[in-house]
């Protein structure tokens, strides 16, 4: 399915003006915006209606570029090839890790322990904001807290949608129940805990 450029620039120029966007993602839709502008950050916040002390996560298009937002410890790298590696269908489930020492990044997007979950995504319209934005973009669920998350566009609040500066029109009319990531907490002394399998 090949996305329309123009939808990508319209998504590009709210979140460079420190807008946010509804988009979709490699797991369910997401309320996005530039992840290194705090005001935009606050703004994802209040539309879900969600405490800021609890974290986003992030999407970055590739590996190449964590070094510049986390410390990548071992035990994530290892995480990270044996998904790449893997014909198993299972493993290939998207992977949010949550990295310590997060740095150039809003503040407010942080964990109070300074942590910070990125995913490097596949999808092919996110993977294309972010290459193009040059800048990690905020992905989380598009519901207000506590809602059941949306699996499809059609699933999506209309407060969440009203409350976006620009709403993007790719994959409206997928129908396909999408999941969220597993979630993998590395630690610096390379140990890792599962947080969602």
């Amino acid at each position: 399915m090949r996305y329309d450029k123009d939808d990508i620039e319209q998504a590009l120029d709210a979140l460079r003006r420190g807008g946010i966007i509804v988009y979709p993602t490699d797991t369910v839709w997401g309320i996005g915006c530039d992840a290194t502008n705090p005001e935009a950050v606050s703004r994802i916040y209040r539309l879900k209606q969600r405490e800021d002390s609890k974290s986003m996560l992030v999407l970055l298009d590739t590996p190449a570029k964590l070094q510049g937002y986390v410390d990548v410890p071992e035990a994530a790298d290892m995480l990270l090839q044996a998904t790449s590696d893997s014909d198993d269908e299972t493993a290939t489930k998207p992977m949010t890790i949550i990295y310590p020492h997060a740095r150039h990044l809003a503040e407010n997007l942080i964990a109070e322990d300074g942590s910070i979950g990125i995913r490097i995504t596949s999808e092919a319209f996110s993977r294309a904001l972010c290459e193009r934005l040059h800048r990690p973009i905020v992905s989380t669920s598009a519901n207000i807290s506590g809602h059941p998350t949306a699996r499809f566009y059609d699933e999506i609040e209309d407060d969440i949608l009203r409350g976006a500066d620009y709403v993007c029109r790719f994959r409206r009319d997928d129908c396909t129940p999408h999941e969220p990531s597993s979630i993998i907490k590395v630690n610096t002394d390379g140990t890792f805990s599962i947080i969602r399998p």
